[in-house]
């Protein structure tokens, strides 16, 4: 531009903006007033034109309350403007973010400069702006001065009134909260301010309900996540003191074995995988004792108190070849370190912890909740200083257990660690782990209902063999009898090679009443897994379409198929439940099972046990990627 367009003009120069509308005016112009003349613009069409004349509308009233809120003298008058600048927001015609957006910003910049109102002056102003935040997010200043209210004036009606819609729409509709943690940081105030109502839990509990909605499943689907991300960053924020002191933070291989050393601490024993071995259960002897001096750790919130006494089981032979520190899948075998921890958190952090734990808890009580939510915990995403905090895990045990009882594979499978060499909630809260306090019996829970599902495998048994043997003998002994099949099921697959270990887990099942029988049962059907085994029979059978299990079964239990080759199954109606027949035939090489039910959890038992196995026809079964992992 050139001449008298060289220079823009300024929206705070427009006096008056108008629409030319006289009979001979030229068509879709504005008029606008500026000192020294007029301007006038002309668009292409009248909803262009209208579109200008709306926002230079906007504009113009945005710089003014810009200009009078900037300088506020009397609140009254101040609160008076605020109203009528949200009422223009709502009326105006114009659709942009910015529209609800720009008057939130003002008022948040004012609240910001002015830090010395009254708690009355914040209610009001705060009453002012609530219809604009029902369909936006308030910026992060504003929501600075949301948590303050909530901190400062936790009973205030405010909270239950205006606050309330606000973090619903955040919780439905946030996407991330890492690009706002103010949002967060407000969602997280907000619900604390719920907790110190006179109800206390009552209410939280009826929000987490108004979030999940009264129907089976939340249509929500951003709710959970970022319930989660909340809880976890408040949980994260109750140690955190004590987790910028790291010179007296707990390793996680500390933790892990359950003892906590201070920063000059001895180097410790070596851990090494190891398989078990005649003196396993009977012989223990202590080779070192130390204590070391109690560690204070003193911070406006929390004191820690450590004392440690170190005991070490004999040392076992170890794996050919591997000396590297194992992992807590493959080896949970070495009993941790006898120590006491004490934790002590201020009584703020201590009410945020409560509050925040007790919201996990009701989020694991909603079924379609569970599955994402054992997911999102499957990585433990605590810090090591909440899993040294007996209080901590006490009360996350229920949760844990919500994820034992749950049927679904898709929950209870993220008991066990994300990935090899990662810690899992199985590992924690085992005998040995730092989280474990009821002798055993969650444990049992979870090898009850991963065995139940697709983890009765030889790799599962062979860890727990290798790593939990004791415990599993101990609650054998004790009548447990899920531990009594699993003792069962070890001798069964010849997990154990060493003949002494084998003569105590015997002499353990024969221990108790229901030990007996079992063990009774597997001796039957090793006889007739010998006479099944036995050289002798066909090398090619085929069964008739229609067969079922039970067909199979009796079939196999009728004479010798120790030179069974080819078996064709196909078009039959067996299903996985077949396997366990099927695994017995030691000279199977060739396996045809078309169109039949015959699934992964099948599919995963005969590829640990037919290693002779070269022909597997699996067309129109019900397998899935998963189940053709196994045979990788």
């Amino acid at each position: 531009p050139t001449g008298y367009m060289e220079n823009s003009v300024s929206y705070s120069a427009i006096e008056d903006v108008q629409l030319l509308s006289w009979e001979n005016a030229p068509k879709y112009c504005l008029q606008l007033t500026i000192p020294g003349g007029t301007v006038l613009l002309q668009a292409a069409n009248s909803y262009l034109r209208d579109q200008w004349f709306h926002s230079l509308q906007w504009k113009k009233k945005i710089y003014k309350y810009k200009k009078v809120l900037s300088n506020p003298s009397r609140w009254e008058v101040v609160l008076k403007e605020i109203r009528t600048l949200v009422d223009m927001a709502l009326t105006s015609p114009l659709q942009d973010d910015s529209i609800n957006q720009a008057p939130l910003e003002i008022v948040s910049k004012l609240l910001s400069e002015n830090t010395n109102l009254t708690t009355q002056e914040h209610e009001n102003i705060i009453v002012a702006i609530a219809p604009l935040l029902e369909n936006n997010h308030p910026p992060p200043d504003l929501c600075e001065f949301f948590c303050k209210h909530c901190r400062e004036r936790p009973r205030s009606m405010v909270v239950i009134e205006v606050f309330t819609p606000v973090v619903q729409r955040i919780l439905k509709h946030n996407m991330d909260f890492g690009k706002c943690p103010r949002l967060r940081l407000f969602t997280q105030e907000y619900i604390l301010a719920l907790n110190e109502l006179n109800a206390g839990m009552e209410v939280v509990k009826k929000f987490i309900q108004s979030m999940h909605g009264p129907t089976g499943h939340c249509p929500h689907p951003r709710v959970l996540p970022n319930l989660v991300a909340v809880c976890l960053a408040a949980i994260y924020s109750c140690y955190e003191e004590f987790i910028n002191s790291r010179d007296n933070s707990p390793s996680l291989k500390e933790i892990r074995n359950g003892c906590q050393q201070p920063c000059d601490r001895k180097p410790t024993l070596p851990l090494r995988l190891l398989h078990p071995s005649p003196d396993l259960v009977s012989q223990e002897a202590t080779l070192s004792e130390a204590r070391l001096k109690s560690v204070v750790v003193a911070s406006s919130e929390i004191h820690v108190e450590v004392e440690h006494t170190s005991t070490a089981k004999p040392a076992l032979t170890a794996s050919a070849g591997n000396d590297s520190e194992p992992n807590l899948i493959d080896c949970l075998m070495v009993s941790p370190a006898c120590s006491t921890m004490s934790i002590e958190l201020g009584p703020q952090a201590d009410r945020t912890l409560g509050c925040y734990v007790e919201i996990l808890k009701l989020l694991s009580d909603y079924d379609d909740w569970r599955p994402s939510l054992a997911s999102l915990l499957q990585p433990i995403p605590f810090p090591k200083e909440a899993l040294a905090h007996e209080k901590f895990t006490k009360e996350l045990k229920y949760v844990i257990q919500r994820f034992a009882e749950d049927p679904r594979q898709e929950v209870h499978s993220c008991l066990l660690s994300v990935r090899a060499g990662k810690d899992g909630w199985f590992q924690l809260y085992s005998p040995g782990g730092v989280a474990c306090d009821d002798d055993g019996e969650l444990f049992a829970s979870m090898v009850h209902i991963l065995m139940g599902s697709c983890y009765k495998t030889k790799k599962f048994l062979l860890s727990l063999a290798e790593n939990k043997l004791g415990p599993c003998m101990l609650l054998a002994l004790r009548g447990n009898q899920t531990m009594v099949e699993i003792l069962c099921l070890m001798l069964e697959y010849n997990i154990i090679d060493n003949n002494d270990t084998q003569l105590q887990i015997i002499s353990t099942l024969e221990s108790t009443g229901v030990g007996k029988r079992m063990y009774e049962q597997l001796c039957d059907r090793q006889r007739e897994l010998k006479e099944l085994q036995r050289k002798g029979g066909p090398t090619r059978l085929t069964l008739p379409s229609k067969s079922t299990d039970a067909d199979l079964a009796r079939l196999l239990s009728s004479g010798s198929f120790g030179n069974l080759e080819n078996l064709s199954l196909a078009f039959t109606n067996v299903t996985s439940a077949c396997a366990e027949h099927l695994i017995k035939l030691p000279s199977l090489k060739q396996l045809n099972l078309w169109s039949t039910q015959f699934g992964d959890a099948g599919l995963r038992l005969l590829s640990e046990h037919l290693t002779m196995l070269q022909v597997l026809n699996l067309c129109e079964t019900p397998v899935t990627d998963a189940g053709l992992l196994a045979l990788s």
